[in-house]
């Protein structure tokens, strides 16, 4: 397998720009008399409230430890790259998976990111009600965001015990492996992963929950 390796912290650019919050603000205790000030975080369940009652109407949003995030319009690229993805995994998973293509992944209470790609155990018709809150696997397709899916978004995913995450990584046509996630405090979300590998075009990557599987690089990358 053609590969090398990446720095254990790659880059972390800004974060995507924040929604403001409503003039009454989230649900959360006001700080007390003797406390300094300091943001009032989102919970999901406050976070879904505020989608049903429509303020997040016509944006594409993500709640990351309590702050809802407004991502960018999808280019045509990104979004041949999901199709890519999911038909890769599936053809290396088979038919005893759930494919959740940008859907809602609860991790800790207070986040709630939709990765490009999420494969979970069992047929979806076997699923209990709720967003899952955990996955085997989670890929993401990146572009303009490769150095924040590689960076805090990988964090976010160590913090909530993903142990197996993917970049599909088009601006280099290459794919980076995250696997170990352990507690890091210097990380953005105080998690990070001890193991990361970039696999070149012409290399293939096995599952860690399909370990008889194979998915090559070239089907992954669209």
């Amino acid at each position: 397998m053609s590969a090398l390796t990446i720095p254990t912290h790659a880059p972390i650019p800004a974060a995507p720009p924040v929604v403001p919050a409503p003039a009454a603000g989230p649900a959360s205790a006001p700080a007390g008399p003797d406390e300094a000030p300091h943001p009032l975080r989102w919970t999901l369940e406050e976070y879904y409230r505020l989608a049903e009652d429509g303020y997040f109407d016509g944006r594409k949003v993500m709640l990351i430890e309590g702050e809802v995030f407004v991502m960018s319009p999808m280019k045509d690229r990104h979004a041949k790259g999901v199709v890519a993805v999911m038909e890769a995994v599936r053809g290396a998973f088979g038919t005893n998976f759930t494919y959740r293509p940008q859907m809602p992944l609860e991790l800790g209470g207070i986040s709630d990111p939709e990765p490009d790609v999420a494969v979970i155990l069992g047929p979806f018709r076997v699923q209990p009600d709720g967003h899952p809150r955990s996955a085997l696997l989670v890929v993401e397709v990146a572009d303009s965001s490769l150095a924040y899916d590689t960076g805090a978004k990988a964090s976010l995913y160590a913090a909530g015990g993903i142990a197996d995450y993917w970049v599909v990584d088009l601006v280099h046509n290459r794919v980076h492996v995250f696997r170990d996630p352990q507690p890091d405090p210097v990380a953005p979300h105080g998690a990070d992963y001890l193991q990361r590998t970039t696999v070149l075009p012409g290399g293939t990557i096995v599952p860690l929950a399909a370990p008889n599987a194979t998915a090559a690089v070239a089907d992954l990358l669209p």
